[in-house]
């Protein structure tokens, strides 16, 4: 089967790899029928050193159970699924309690022998706690809107569901890119009053006002922040979602919060250290929180929405391509072409 893989910064390639084979009894191999490019592998296509070990890309995919495990329960040969994009059993005490990217037997896409879902087909380890079934005649037309809950649209759910998102409240989403355009949509799904998105991209801001943005926001700096604290009246927002990842983000976070607001971050963070004294988090009582979202916990919930078509979170996707030129979409999300390339195997 074709595969894709990385083998250092702007180094993605297509490549014939024999087929994934059931290794343990609780794994499945699913036929991967759409994949696409996160907005987390550009971190590598910037900065992985070059290497004769190519990592396995690939963490978001819809597809069809070609072959289950033996103890394999709730899925079948021919079940029509949603891949969440970190595995897990669903069943320990961190699953029970909604942190299931915390598993203990649960792991991560591309690694530890686990292939990448931008490929032809996909061992899924445990297999029963991160495949969930969906109508086998479900319109085509749906294909994207249900592939974004399998990461993206409740990357961005999860960052309003942790910041306890809730009519009345003030949600400023920083950043413009899928996750937090996702983020814009979870919020005012959750009921917020007033949406400000930090963005200077202006297709995909227009998508966020067509999700809920009340204001958007291009300017950044301290010229950003004067913005966001004029708009509300000096106090500054309940909620900052943060979709981001890099240091300026979080530190506009911060100074857009209001005395006793919420951040949480899902952007995935590229520093190591961060300010959380006195004249970030602690003299403002604030709560930072987030992380890998734990799609598991809300995909049940969720799936109705895109299966009745209350929402269409699949409008992230701006571009296709095949799996051979997958290293396409890379390219043109890197340099802001696209938002989000879907990946037809």
């Amino acid at each position: 089967m074709r595969a894709t893989f990385m083998y250092g910064a702007g180094d993605v390639r297509v490549e014939e790899v024999p087929d994934p084979v059931i290794q343990q009894p609780t794994d499945a191999i699913v036929r991967v029928v759409r994949a696409c490019v996160c907005g987390s592998d550009l971190h590598p296509y910037h900065g992985m050193p070059a290497s004769g070990d190519p990592a396995p890309m690939g963490h978001e995919f819809l597809g069809v159970v070609e072959d289950p495990g033996s103890e394999v329960a709730n899925v079948k040969r021919g079940d029509f699924v949603i891949g969440t994009f970190a595995y897990q059993d669903n069943t320990c005490d961190f699953c029970r309690e909604g942190f299931q990217t915390a598993c203990p037997n649960g792991g991560w896409y591309g690694a530890g022998g686990v292939g990448g879902a931008q490929a032809e087909a996909v061992r899924v380890p445990q297999a029963d706690g991160s495949l969930v079934k969906v109508p086998a005649s479900v319109d085509s037309d749906l294909l994207p809107s249900l592939l974004t809950l399998s990461d993206v649209y409740l990357t961005g759910y999860h960052a309003a569901h942790m910041a306890r998102v809730a009519p009345g409240k003030t949600v400023t989403v920083v950043g413009d890119g899928a996750v937090g355009l996702s983020a814009v949509l979870a919020a005012k799904r959750k009921g917020a009053e007033r949406i400000i998105l930090m963005g200077r991209h202006k297709v995909r801001t227009d998508l966020g006002v067509e999700w809920g943005a009340t204001d958007v926001v291009p300017e950044r700096g301290e010229e950003g922040l004067a913005k966001v604290m004029e708009l509300t009246g000096g106090q500054g927002s309940h909620v900052v979602l943060e979709a981001v990842g890099h240091m300026p983000a979080y530190e506009m976070s911060y100074g857009v919060l209001r005395p006793g607001g919420v951040i949480s971050r899902v952007g995935v963070p590229q520093y190591e250290e961060a300010p959380i004294g006195f004249g970030s988090l602690f003299g403002k009582n604030a709560t930072l929180n987030g992380g890998p979202a734990p799609v598991r916990a809300y995909i049940d919930a969720v799936l109705p929405d895109v299966l009745e078509g209350r929402i269409d979170p699949g409008k992230v996707f701006d571009q296709t391509v095949d799996l051979d030129h997958v290293a396409d979409g890379y390219r043109s999300m890197d340099a802001r072409e696209a938002l989000k390339t879907l990946v037809v195997p």
